[in-house]
């Protein structure tokens, strides 16, 4: 799966939403679903940074993508039911999510802990997951073989001292996505985690500001498994946690 080799139209006429879009992995992956046909949703806090995605997409003559600017640490289920009408308006069904959107939060000893600092990790990382999700389940059914990716982190699988916030956010992924799998076993959305692993991002230069990020994968190295899970091939794959880099 790591070194998934895509077909060239893997992603032909697929609807992908991506949320945190503007930079690192979200826009990654964004210009390489785009690249393989798929008519891509960038979803994002910053305007400018999502424009800028969306030129290199359209400049490379990949299908257009559209812009939704949206601020999860603000955004209520409202707005998401909102953004599930459009999309069911403008393209009549979903293919697939990518929930990449995450921040880190304070590392450090777990009593200093401030409660709205929690309260932003939990809203960012997880509620705003659990509510997307809710509301878009109704253009993702309207799909053939729908693809929902959420993002892990190996801190999410076994807690580390001092990882607080962000390494709980991620447990509660991991959960959800199971239970979203036992849910719709056989039916034709498929639910998967990826843990990235230690990448060259701006998250990543926050968490280990000493180190050197010239020996870190980029976010173009990991793509082969974001290809994967979200293209048919993988229509079998349901429930699993995923890493981009195993052996790390």
């Amino acid at each position: 799966m790591n070194d998934y080799q895509a077909p060239c139209a893997l992603l032909k006429n697929k609807i992908i939403l991506i949320t945190g879009a503007g930079d690192g992995i979200g826009a990654v992956a964004a210009k390489t679903y785009a690249e393989y046909g798929a008519t891509c949703i960038l979803l994002g806090r910053t305007v400018s940074k999502l424009e800028k995605v969306y030129d290199e997409i359209v400049e490379k003559g990949y299908p257009e993508p559209a812009i939704i600017p949206l601020d999860l640490n603000g955004a209520t289920p409202s707005h998401y039911d909102q953004m599930a009408m459009t999309i069911k308006e403008q393209f009549g069904q979903l293919d697939g999510i990518l929930f990449n959107a995450s921040i880190l939060g304070h590392i450090g000893p777990f009593a200093d802990i401030e409660p709205d600092q929690w309260q932003q990790i939990m809203q960012v990382n997880v509620n705003s997951t659990a509510f997307l999700i809710k509301s878009l389940l109704s253009v993702l059914r309207a799909s053939d073989n729908a693809s929902v990716i959420l993002t892990t982190s190996s801190v999410g699988r076994k807690g580390r001292s001092f990882w607080n916030g962000y390494a709980v956010s991620k447990f509660a992924t991991e959960g959800m996505m199971q239970v979203l799998a036992a849910e719709y076993t056989n039916r034709n959305i498929r639910f998967n985690c990826i843990n990235p692993g230690a990448t060259k991002t701006q998250m990543r230069a926050s968490a280990f500001p000493a180190e050197n990020a010239d020996t870190l994968k980029t976010p173009e190295d990991i793509m082969p498994l974001y290809l994967y899970l979200m293209g048919d091939d993988s229509i079998e794959i349901n429930g699993q946690s995923l890493d981009c880099q195993p052996k790390r």
